[in-house]
């Protein structure tokens, strides 16, 4: 029998041979996406001192086992790829979770929790850690979101206590185009966000700018401190903060799939016939589920269960924002966090 340092690199080999593409060699210009997606695409400044970079997304699917209640899930698909991964959801539905082989406590933590450090180019070599998501209002409006993986969230720390940690991270931005030109962007922040007319935000040429915050990924517009504690209010002081700033420059779209979505039918369609599908319908969670009995803070765990994936960020929404009431703001300030408009 294969030892468990085996068994991993056998199945990190199989892997690399599975794996549809080369990250290395995507090129979203050469798709059929709209040029207007990617020439208003967001970069992201990374803290500096984020220990937790952007992550492959396929990569997360060697490093777990598929669980629910903690128990192995029984005949499912082997090795899992992002390709069968939605095959889980005949096998337990919501419930299953994307179990860390290691444990989300593990000391020391594993290698592969810290993602990979982009370039000097922008780009995470060898790792798929965004995704686009397009989807057509009609009318000439168009909503791309851009989402972001990172394998590991490092919560805030409150009375010298961290809680809010959990595997796996989804964070997004999405620009609402009107004829192919940008009129105003989400910038999701823990269950909530803040949304700014184009003309507002903070760019590079004309590429919007968002702010990863460190550990948390939380995205802001601006660089700086943002309190989150009163929902819906980003503060520059409080009792939760979040830190952002000028560090390490992340260009997603250099590596990223990309595909068009339906309202009619709830289907992506891959941009590149490449890029792996099945996995956007998996509707169970990216990280482990909240370990019991472990430290918490105000009834809030140390340790909290990983979210579920982009097909559940409210991709059919009316306004920019997933929830109302929605304003957008004109200019980049602190102040309300729920944002609307067209």
């Amino acid at each position: 029998m294969l030892g468990t340092l085996g068994f991993r690199g056998y199945t990190l080999a199989l892997y690399s041979i599975l794996h549809a593409v080369d990250a290395s060699r995507i090129d979203l210009t050469a798709s059929s996406i709209p040029k207007y997606v990617l020439d208003y695409a967001p970069l992201v400044w990374l803290h500096k001192e984020d220990p937790y970079m952007p992550s492959d997304i396929g990569q997360q699917l060697v490093h777990t086992t598929p669980q629910v209640n903690w128990k192995l899930v029984q005949d499912a698909p082997s090795p899992l790829t992002l390709d069968n991964l939605d095959r889980l959801n005949d096998l337990g539905n919501t419930s299953v979770f994307l179990t860390s082989i290691e444990g989300i406590d593990a000391d020391p933590q594993p290698a592969w929790f810290r993602g990979v450090t982009p370039n000097e180019n922008g780009q995470t070599k060898d790792a798929v850690a965004s995704i686009i998501i397009v989807r057509e209002h009609g009318e000439d409006i168009v909503d791309a979101f851009y989402f972001y993986f990172y394998a590991y969230n490092q919560g805030n720390t409150v009375l010298g206590m961290e809680f809010g940690d959990h595997m796996g991270d989804w964070e997004h931005n999405m620009i609402r185009f009107e004829n192919g030109t940008p009129k105003a962007l989400w910038y999701s922040q823990h269950a909530n966000g803040q949304a700014f007319t184009y003309e507002a935000t903070e760019k590079q040429d004309k590429r919007p700018l968002a702010y990863s915050a460190k550990g948390t990924h939380a995205v802001y517009a601006t660089a700086g401190n943002h309190d989150h504690t009163i929902p819906h209010v980003n503060l520059p002081a409080g009792f939760l903060v979040d830190t952002t700033e000028k560090g390490i420059l992340w260009d997603p779209v250099q590596n990223a799939y990309a595909y068009s979505y339906s309202d009619a039918d709830g289907s992506f369609q891959p941009y590149d016939p490449a890029y792996p599908v099945g996995w956007l319908r998996f509707n169970g969670r990216w990280g482990d589920d909240a370990l019991p009995g472990g430290p918490s803070l105000f009834g809030q765990p140390k340790y909290a269960a990983g979210p579920d994936g982009p097909q559940f960020k409210k991709l059919v929404r009316e306004n920019v924002c997933p929830d109302s009431p929605c304003i957008v703001l004109p200019v980049r300030v602190w102040g309300v966090n729920s944002g609307v408009g067209r």
